[in-house]
């Protein structure tokens, strides 16, 4: 009898344990549950301002939120083991995602979603690639946007209403965001600036700033000697000395610049960096804020 009873005891826990493993993969293969999964940072921001708090959207930032830019980025196993499992990845384009092409072979069923489609793009400084740091322009950000919400609604029509309304919520933010930086930054005295890398063309271009030199165009590259010699003499023929820094990356270069040519550093935030949560819808307005004010302080 005790027998009897250890073994229906044993049958009973096997029934709930196997139901639980059943129920666990019917979750994770549910497909009801659209899958979207982002390159990095910012496209994560503009993507859960568009497909945020939709019933039956998940949305997944590939990439660990403190990567930064995606220069030179190689995929990982958990990297490609997310792509396996989503419907869509929203990538920058604008040849930032340089393994596109990988992501693409291992992964047929994926659709695309390029931010960057029909942006007008300028030139990296001595390269012939494209500088694909658009959204630090707020107009192109707009775009990126609604770039986003178009290819969303055509591979998820479902969902079509709700995408629509939030992205016209946030591009109606980032509108009167663009209105406030303009008037606080287009007549300041000042215009020349010193950046850490090629970030902030598209916002120099946007607010009427002159990069006149870059101190490391590609991160971790440290300046040669004659590069800094050359960038130190170009600050010492500026009425206002100042070189901005990037929070991502170390400002070891920059403070040799700034202590030989007697210039103050400040801190510019391409909005690469942050907390993939609910807390990044507002990253970008905020960062952006951020730059503006630094501006004002440092041109004034």
């Amino acid at each position: 009898m005790k027998k009897l009873s250890i073994a229906i005891i044993a049958i009973f826990t096997m029934c709930i344990i196997l139901a639980g493993c059943s129920n666990s993969k019917t979750a994770e293969k549910d497909p009801s549950t659209i899958r979207i999964v982002t390159s990095f940072y910012p496209i994560y921001i503009s993507t859960i301002n568009v497909a945020g708090g939709v019933e039956g959207v998940e949305i997944i930032n590939m990439t660990k939120p403190q990567t930064g830019c995606l220069h030179d980025y190689q995929l990982t196993p958990g990297d490609m083991a997310t792509l396996e499992k989503a419907n869509i990845f929203v990538a920058n384009g604008a040849g930032m995602e340089s393994f596109l092409d990988k992501v693409l072979q291992q992964n047929s069923h994926l659709t695309i979603v390029d931010a960057s489609k029909d942006i007008e793009l300028l030139a990296s400084e001595d390269s012939k690639e494209q500088n694909p740091h658009v959204w630090l322009s707020v107009p192109k950000a707009i775009q990126q946007v609604k770039n986003i919400e178009a290819q969303l609604i055509e591979a998820d029509p479902k969902h079509k209403d709700s995408y629509k309304a939030n992205a016209e919520a946030y591009i109606e933010k980032l509108e009167a965001l663009n209105r406030e930086m303009h008037e606080n930054l287009d007549n300041l005295p000042n215009k020349n600036i010193v950046t850490f890398h090629e970030a902030f063309p598209y916002f120099a271009s946007e607010f009427g700033l002159n990069i006149i030199k870059v101190i490391e165009r590609e991160p971790g590259t440290e300046p040669t000697p004659n590069e800094l010699a050359d960038t130190i003499s170009e600050i010492k023929g500026l009425n206002n000395r100042v070189l901005f820094t990037e929070p991502q990356y170390s400002p070891e270069a920059a403070k040799t610049i700034a202590h030989e040519a007697d210039a103050r550093i400040y801190i510019l935030d391409p909005v690469v960096t942050g907390t993939a949560d609910e807390s990044a819808k507002d990253a970008y307005i905020n960062a952006m804020h951020h730059n503006m004010d630094i501006l004002k302080e440092a041109l004034k």
